[in-house]
Parts: C-alpha cells; sequence; structure tokens
C-alpha cells in the first residue's frame, strides 16, 4: 500500500561523501516535501528501523533489520576502487596486527571488515567495538577501522592503510556499496522519480559543490570523481548482494 505523508522524513549521513546528493536535493524543489534529518551512518540506520524516518541513505548491513525495504534511486555511496574514507589504520604491517578496534559509525564498515580478515586476510585477531576517541587507541600492534571524514585525518598519522573497498575488489571481482537510499514503506512513484531526479541534480554539480567547499586534509576532486561512484548500476547490485550474503554466513556463524 502506498503510504502518503504530508512530509516524507528523509535521513542521511553527514559525511563528505554525501554532500554531492544533498547538494540536489537542496537545490530542488522535492526539498519542500521532504524533512531532512542528518547524523552518522548507524543512528540514520536506526531511525529507519524505528521508523521514524521514511527513507535514509543508509548503511547497506541494516537491510535484513528492516520488516520492509525498498532501495530507491539510482544512486549510492559505493566504490569501484579505493574508496580512501573506509580503511583498517595500523603502526605495523597486518600480519603483526593483534587488535582491532572497529568504528562504531557504521555496521556496514565493520562487517566489511569481519569478512575480509575472515576471507581476504586469514587472520585472526582481537575485535573491540569502539568508543569516541578511539583512535588514539591505534598504536603498536592494535589497529583500527576507520571512516568517513575522520578517516581523513588518521590518514596523516597512521603508517599503514589498508582501504577496505579495494580490499573487497580485490577478494571478489565487484564493486562495492557502502549506502544506498532505503525505504521502509512503499511511497509514490512520484515522489521518487523527484528524488532521483535531485539526486542527479548534485552528481552533476560536484564542481560547484567543490568550490562551495573548504576542506584541506584531502583532494575533494579525487574523492568525488574517482574514490567514491555514485551510480548503482547492475555490477554494484550484485556487490550488494554478495555482501549481504556474507554477512548473513558470518552471523550464522
Amino acid at each position: 500500500m502506498i503510504q502518503e505523508l504530508k512530509k516524507i522524513r528523509v535521513g542521511a549521513v553527514s559525511y563528505l561523501n554525501t554532500k554531492p546528493l544533498l547538494y540536489g536535493i537542496n537545490r530542488s524543489s522535492v526539498i519542500n516535501k521532504i524533512e531532512l534529518i542528518e547524523d552518522y551512518p548507524s543512528s540514520i540506520a536506526q531511525m529507519l528501523v524505528d521508523d521514524k524516518i521514511d527513507i535514509g541513505l543508509v548503511p547497506v548491513a541494516i537491510i535484513p533489520s528492516l520488516k520492509e525495504s525498498h532501495i530507491v534511486t539510482d544512486f549510492c555511496i559505493g566504490a569501484e576502487q579505493a574508496v580512501a574514507s573506509v580503511c583498517l589504520f595500523s603502526d605495523v604491517p597486518i600480519e603483526e596486527v593483534e587488535k582491532v578496534y572497529l568504528d562504531y559509525q557504521s555496521r556496514t564498515s565493520i562487517t566489511l571488515f569481519k569478512i575480509l580478515i575472515k576471507e581476504y586476510w586469514k587472520k585472526e585477531v582481537i575485535i573491540e567495538d569502539a568508543k569516541p576517541g578511539f583512535q588514539l587507541e591505534i598504536l603498536g600492534t592494535t589497529a583500527g577501522v576507520v571512516i568517513g571524514d575522520r578517516a581523513f585525518e588518521q590518514r596523516k598519522k597512521s603508517k599503514y592503510c589498508y582501504d577496505l573497498a579495494e580490499a573487497w575488489i580485490n577478494h571478489t571481482g565487484l564493486p562495492f556499496v557502502f549506502a544506498a537510499w532505503v525505504a521502509n514503506k512503499a511511497l509514490s512513484k512520484e515522489f521518487i522519480d523527484e528524488f532521483n531526479k535531485a539526486n542527479y541534480l548534485g552528481i552533476t554539480n560536484i564542481e560547484h559543490l567543490i568550490d562551495d567547499l573548504e576542506y584541506d586534509i584531502y583532494d575533494l576532486e579525487k574523492y568525488y570523481r574517482k574514490n567514491i561512484s555514485f551510480n548503482l548500476t547492475e555490477n554494484k547490485r550484485k556487490g550488494l548482494s554478495l555482501f549481504l550474503e556474507k554477512m548473513n554466513l558470518l552471523t550464522d556463524g
């Protein structure tokens, strides 16, 4: 059943990687039809589970937890090569890592790491859920998975950086989808079409977005044009399906 709402509640991640999509949304007429909420990934995901929002740009690992899910729009936060902002950081080579802190801000990234450490690196480590400020604990044989804007800062501090998207691609031969626009109820085709066009407006105006941003820690032109791949292609959908399969096996195990 299509649910018509006065305002569609939309949740989005407040990271640099979402800014091209939000740039279009904020400059489209669709902005008048939505209530936009920004937060970090796991918080937006929980809002979608709790039905506090109707559609969210959420970590894809949350999809199996939803009673009803619809991937909408032709866009996502994906990678067809190194993504730069989702990495394992350490002072020593991965062969010497004994303990890993997992970033609390995204379930998808920590699940991806668990798959890779088991299947790709084939190594046993002590795993701990991290708390705010955990980057200070990345010392010696203790590593950490850091995501989002903080990963750019960590790149300047840690000697070793293992890009999780790049590792996934090397392991599976498929691209990776970190986040997609997911609705927890059926929404009207009219709204979805308008929302899709708003996303498209954003990724076709990246040069204007970069002009508006002041950021000197990482090259945003490289980040938006090479590291992040925004189109939700058929190949990315295959990568997403494989990830969800592996996540399910990881949970069962």
